[in-house]
């Protein structure tokens, strides 16, 4: 089917909660899309905010008879995907989040790729904004293939298939046919949907094509806290699935392990410390060399501050998976309420644009 055929109404999905500082980037650029001909619709699925992000909501759906706002009392991303989901009227589905603005032809190019590739998932690189001296460094580091082990999602000129990719775009009836998001994740639910998809034959694509920009955390408090959920909640999609989507989710928790395995040791039988030791150095040195590669290719003013950044991707996601296998698989404990919580305390100036 040609792009100038592929003419269905579209249904954006955006699910939120307590996002006062960046809802209203987010949306304007939503309704900022080019039409597509088949039309398109808002759903924003609210995890009941007491911020102010619910009047804010409302106001704009009175202005725009596109939007539609929709309770979301699970409070989490999962959830409020799904009741959008469901209650979305068009025949392809868009997600968009709320920490993220969208180019104009964002949907458009969505369509155009779909339609061009017969991918069941499409979307775009993941590219980064930033205000603050912080939020540059950890934008510099998001980019580092040692911090991030080389996803391709965030290698912003990659183009081809991908085991996930970032938001996505599907036709409806994908969902109809292998489930909707887990309700059970409160992290990671996209790459669990999309490893899915692969096992059941369906095509994910990324494109260039198709761009947008996500505000990095603002603070190492707030990265650490955010990849400490991202390692926990992998183990939740490894044990559901007896496998990890990629290698490399194994690689932070299994180095942190080693370094408390060895350190343990250490206080019975004192040559494992020196295990610790040349553990220790290794990555050191390992993430001085990625941040003098990283500040070489962004800003030097940033080296000061790297190695702390890199070690926030590394030992948050380390920790956070040995939490998990300890929780989840050994204990069969309800999760903790620290890998719950939202990990964004401060907000950006609303309105706040790419740089």
């Amino acid at each position: 089917m040609t792009t100038s055929e592929f003419k269905p109404l579209v249904s954006i999905v955006l699910p939120c909660r307590n996002e006062q500082g960046y809802i209203q980037a987010c949306l304007q650029s939503a309704l900022d899309q080019d039409p597509p001909e088949g039309g398109l619709e808002i759903l924003v699925a609210d995890g009941m905010s007491t911020d102010g992000t619910r009047e804010y909501l409302q106001q704009m759906a009175t202005q725009y008879p596109s939007i539609r706002i929709l309770d979301n009392p699970g409070r989490i991303v999962s959830t409020g995907l799904n009741t959008a989901i469901r209650a979305a009227r068009g025949e392809i589905i868009v997600r968009m989040d709320a920490h993220t603005i969208y180019a104009p032809d964002y949907v458009q190019q969505c369509l155009a790729v779909m339609s061009e590739t017969e991918a069941d998932n499409v979307g775009g690189p993941m590219q980064t904004t930033a205000e603050t001296f912080m939020e540059r460094a950890i934008r510099a580091v998001f980019h580092s293939a040692f911090a991030v082990g080389g996803a391709r999602s965030h290698q912003a000129g990659y183009e081809g298939h991908v085991d996930t990719v970032i938001y996505g775009c599907w036709k409806k009836s994908v969902f109809e046919r292998i489930g909707y998001f887990d309700e059970e994740l409160v992290r990671n639910q996209d790459d669990e949907h999309n490893l899915r998809l692969s096992r059941a034959g369906g095509k994910i694509y990324q494109s260039t094509r198709i761009r947008s920009w996500y505000h990095v955390r603002g603070s190492l408090k707030a990265l650490f806290r955010q990849y400490m959920q991202y390692g926990y909640w992998r183990v939740l999609v490894i044990r559901k699935h007896h496998a990890p989507a990629s290698f490399r989710h194994l690689v932070p928790g299994t180095f942190v392990g080693c370094l408390c395995l060895l350190a343990a040791l250490g206080l019975f039988w004192s040559p494992a410390l020196w295990g610790v030791v040349g553990l220790a150095v290794l990555y050191a040195a390992a993430a001085l060399v990625a941040s003098l590669v990283t500040a070489a290719c962004t800003q030097w003013a940033l080296l000061p501050v790297l190695p702390v950044v890199v070690w926030c991707f590394h030992f948050g996601y380390g920790y956070g998976f040995l939490r998990g296998i300890l929780d989840l698989v050994l204990l069969h404990n309800a999760p903790d309420t620290q890998f719950v919580q939202l990990t964004r305390k401060q907000c950006p100036r609303p309105g706040s644009v790419r740089s």
